[in-house]
């Protein structure tokens, strides 16, 4: 029989999966009775708190092959990525940059590509991170804490105070952040952008938020946490430097 699931802070459709025994999220998100959410919310990695997603019975599947021979059987999995991409305050890559990426209690050495873009997979359960890296306008290393699969949806309003917060312009807790200080936050991002600056929630400046972004994240140093979506082999999680 099916389940339905009320989603919670952090949790990203891999994630979930995993909780239920799924191998591949995509059996979840591809199911009749979550086309409604999946229509909603575009992306399995970017989920809000309360939405309610049904969780299928999982099916048997079985295969007539001859007895007495060896044979073989691919497992299909969903391929979990973290993709991170550094950039100074210019909007220019940190290119060739190293650093470190210390998650569930392993550290992975990296260093970024000529477009300044590390690329990691990361296990389902995965729910923070620490990004360690060298910034060339400081003498010591920059650390950064990562929340992944808390960022809301673009569309609520804390989806865009926390990418405002991920692109440098919000630099203190979000939960610190009232109307006044918002719509501040948003004029001086609409004026940065050329956009009519009114201060207001609107598509227009979202979607710039979302392109800017570039499909994920841009994160400042600061002390604490930034909020990241999930990346399931196509989302693409970027990082401001500076």
């Amino acid at each position: 029989m099916a389940t339905e699931h009320i989603v919670k802070q952090g949790e990203y459709l891999a994630n979930i999966a995993t909780q239920y025994g799924f191998e591949n999220w995509q059996a979840i998100w591809d199911h009749p009775e979550n086309a409604a959410l999946k229509e909603k919310r575009k992306s399995p990695n970017v989920l809000l708190p309360g939405d309610q997603l049904v969780i299928p019975d999982k099916e048997l599947k079985s295969l007539n092959v001859p007895t007495g021979q060896v044979h073989r059987f691919l497992l299909t999995r969903g391929r979990v990525l973290l993709r991170l991409a550094l950039k100074d305050f210019d909007n220019q890559p940190l290119a060739n940059t190293e650093c470190e990426l210390q998650i569930q209690g392993s550290a992975t050495a990296l260093k970024t590509d000529a477009s300044g873009t590390i690329e990691v997979p990361i296990a389902p359960t995965a729910k923070e991170a620490t990004l360690v890296f060298k910034d060339p306008l400081v003498p010591f290393d920059l650390s950064v804490p990562i929340k992944i699969g808390h960022l809301d949806p673009v569309d609520e309003v804390s989806g865009e105070k926390a990418r405002l917060s991920n692109l440098g312009y919000i630099t203190r807790p979000l939960e610190e952040v009232d109307d006044k200080i918002f719509a501040q936050t948003v004029q001086e991002f609409q004026c940065d952008m050329e956009l009519p600056v009114t201060g207001t929630r609107g598509r227009r400046w979202t979607q710039h938020a979302e392109q800017r972004r570039g499909g994920g994240q841009q994160l400042r140093r600061r002390g604490f946490p930034t909020v990241l979506s999930a990346s399931q082999g196509y989302d693409q999680t970027r990082h401001r430097a500076g």
